[in-house]
């Protein structure tokens, strides 16, 4: 039987051997990590390379992303459907193994892992559905959702502001089932961090004293190339379920490198072949690149170990399912990612009672109220707002807080945490069971930018809600109105922006996000009131389309306008006014340019004809995404300047959201 030290130098050797065939990548945070990895892996982790979805797996996050290397050498050592050949093409077009780790291209990879500090923020948001999944569903004797988050994470994350809103929150929600495992190397890519000699540092925090003030439970000064003490340190953190853990594993990045070791050389280069060689000798590594020894494969292989895991929670289940049959099939809908059958039915039902009931109200009001309506259909729903729920109105009837005694509620208080919230969503997202939705005003959308950046690349459908969008805040001034936001968000591959005109287009807007699964959605809502405005049920039905004809002439329209959200009102009463001189004029209400544009040629020519080239464009917004609609020979009214601090009426009007001024935009184009 291989050492531990031989199970753990075949990590290193395909880690050098990648980096080097790709002459790119990270080997330092691998080699140094190994030792770690192989306890972790061999001893405590609950997987099944078999079946990598398997709803009771224990979830592991390589927060230090750039690391990949040694996630990649844990996936094809211990069996999953990641062959050598995928190694050897670390870091090449339309492999399995990209630089970073990269939800849904290798087996087993739980999140994207690489802009620091994300990855332990996801697994605060694995560790907080597994702990809410297991208060909603588990029952006296019959406990079925039981596994731990492992996070590996390094200076970087450490260092990178998001892991203290993320670290904090899992200390005040005492976590207990996620541990951390910090790889206290000393080294970045300038240098050492702490410094040496003459030469000051730049981290020299008390990381230890910092988790413990945070709440967390702190295993100091482990020696990460022990495997007993690092075993010993996993067993101490498993022990304590009161709070999260933090294990600081004292490494050497590069371990095993003659003359690079404990040096940023090793940390984002190719080791170089005399060096690999040396390398080579000196841990006692006799193979050529990329060559397992049987024995070794033997000694890792984790396939027969995991199905036996997954067939003893199996049996766990099925007598699960025979006592509490109901709950067993919500559970299995809910990790299927389902929705429940009568949802399209109700969620149609609700839609049609909002226009029946036709009020005048804030979008962020009528999102409430939405909420109100499809809460009681989707136990999934998971809400939450980065301390303004009475602002964003997320809070709904049926609400209780996640970390409430029994931690079966669906609402996450997130405090001040922009970036934190948004990166713990798509953890949660990720680990099934919900579909989580959080909220801020839209200008604190550039804090979690990232954050939703990741979620449109992992194509994961969580759901970002942004109230207070526009000049139409007011009072609070140009450090909190929105102006480029909007545009920017709905520049984002693959995201959905959503900015509704009134309480029809906002629980439309609701629906077409839960029933998203390729990728996220914004649903960015008003803070003042917005009027009704009546509908045809074809109308209604053309809002899932992102954008559709709201009021039409006789014949061929004369001009277009052209609006979304609190300026869809302006451009009906302009329309109005307009047609009273005989100009002939369409409006389009454009809810989401996102998903018009993902309309086939057919519809969109329908609604924007080529041959009327005479249009406006209406949004309290940055005029320059517009323009591809406006045409040489349109107009766009929008917001190239931040706002002042003035009531909302005011300033609409100051900057010429009115009828007049779009009335004489109008007729100067005609």
């Amino acid at each position: 039987m291989p050492s531990r030290r031989d199970l753990a130098n075949a990590i290193r050797a395909l880690s050098m051997d990648a980096v080097q065939k790709a002459n790119s990548g990270h080997p330092g945070a691998p080699m140094g990590m190994a030792d770690i990895a192989e306890v972790l892996w061999n001893d405590f982790l609950q997987h099944n390379p078999t079946n990598p979805n398997w709803a009771n797996r224990d979830r592991f996050v390589l927060s230090n992303g750039h690391g990949s290397m040694l996630l990649y050498s844990l996936l094809h050592l211990t069996g999953y459907q990641l062959p050598i050949d995928e190694l050897k093409q670390f870091r090449q077009l339309h492999s399995k193994t990209p630089g970073h780790p990269e939800y849904g291209y290798a087996p087993g990879v739980e999140t994207t892992t690489g802009p620091l500090g994300q990855g332990i923020t996801n697994a605060v948001g694995f560790a907080i559905a597994e702990r809410a999944l297991a208060g909603q569903f588990n029952r006296p004797g019959h406990e079925i959702v039981d596994h731990y988050t492992y996070a590996f994470l390094g200076d970087g994350c450490l260092m990178e502001g998001i892991s203290h809103e993320a670290c904090s929150l899992a200390g005040s929600m005492k976590l207990g089932k996620l541990i951390a495992v910090y790889d206290d190397n000393n080294i970045s890519i300038d240098g050492e961090v702490r410094g040496h000699g003459d030469t000051p540092g730049w981290f020299l925090d008390d990381t230890p004293k910092r988790f413990e003030a945070y709440g967390w439970h702190v295993i100091p000064k482990v020696d990460g190339h022990n495997p007993e003490a690092v075993k010993k340190a996993l067993e101490e953190a498993r022990s304590v379920t009161d709070r999260p853990t933090l294990i600081c594993c004292q490494t050497i990045i590069g371990w095993g490198s003659p003359n690079k070791e404990g040096k940023e050389e090793c940390h984002g280069a190719a080791l170089g072949e005399a060096e690999i060689t040396a390398t080579r000798e000196r841990i006692g590594w006799p193979h050529a690149p990329f060559e397992i020894p049987a024995d070794i494969y033997a000694g890792w292989d984790a396939k027969d170990k995991g199905a036996r895991q997954e067939a003893e929670w199996n049996d766990k289940f099925a007598k699960y399912q025979a006592a509490h049959p109901e709950l067993a099939a919500e559970f299995e809908r809910r990790m299927s990612g389902q929705l429940p059958s009568d949802w399209s039915e109700k969620a149609n039902a609700f839609i049609a009672a909002v226009d029946a009931k036709g009020e005048t109200i804030a979008s962020r009001k009528a999102s409430q109220n939405t909420l109100n309506g499809f809460g009681p259909l989707l136990p999934e729903l998971m809400g939450g707002s980065a301390d303004l729920a009475g602002s964003n109105l997320t809070l709904w009837s049926g609400c209780k807080d996640v970390n409430a005694p029994g931690h079966d509620g669906n609402y996450v208080y997130y405090g001040v945490r922009e970036f934190g919230m948004s990166a713990i969503m798509n953890g949660i997202t990720l680990h099934g069971g919900f579909k989580p939705y959080g909220a801020t005003f839209l200008m604190f959308s550039e804090y979690a930018r990232n954050a939703l950046r990741m979620a449109s690349l992992m194509k994961i459908p969580t759901i970002f809600v942004y109230t207070h969008d526009s000049i139409g805040l007011g009072e609070d001034g140009p450090t909190h109105q929105p102006i480029e936001q909007t545009a920017t968000l709905r520049m984002i591959p693959n995201m959905q922006v959503w900015r509704p005109c009134d309480a029809v287009e906002s629980a439309v807007s609701w629906k077409a996000a839960i029933e998203r699964n390729d990728g996220p959605s914004c649903l960015i809502f008003s803070r003042q009131n917005l009027a009704h405005i009546a509908r045809t049920p074809a109308q209604i039905e053309a809002i899932n389309k992102g954008g559709y004809i709201l009021k039409d002439s006789e014949g061929q329209p004369d001009v277009i306008l052209i609006a979304t959200g609190s300026e869809v009102e302006l451009a009906v009463k302009a329309a109005d006014e307009l047609s009273g001189k005989g100009k002939k004029v369409r409006v389009v209400s454009m809810p989401s340019t996102n998903v018009f544009d993902a309309q086939d040629e057919a519809y969109r020519e329908s609604v924007l004809p080529s041959s009327v080239t005479k249009r406006v464009v209406i949004e309290a917004g940055v005029t320059d995404s517009w323009w591809k609609y406006a045409g040489t020979q349109g107009c766009v009214i929008g917001m190239d300047r931040f706002g002042e601090s003035a009531p909302a009426g005011a300033l609409f009007k100051e900057f010429g959201f009115t009828v007049d001024n779009v009335v004489k935009h109008v007729e100067a184009l005609l």
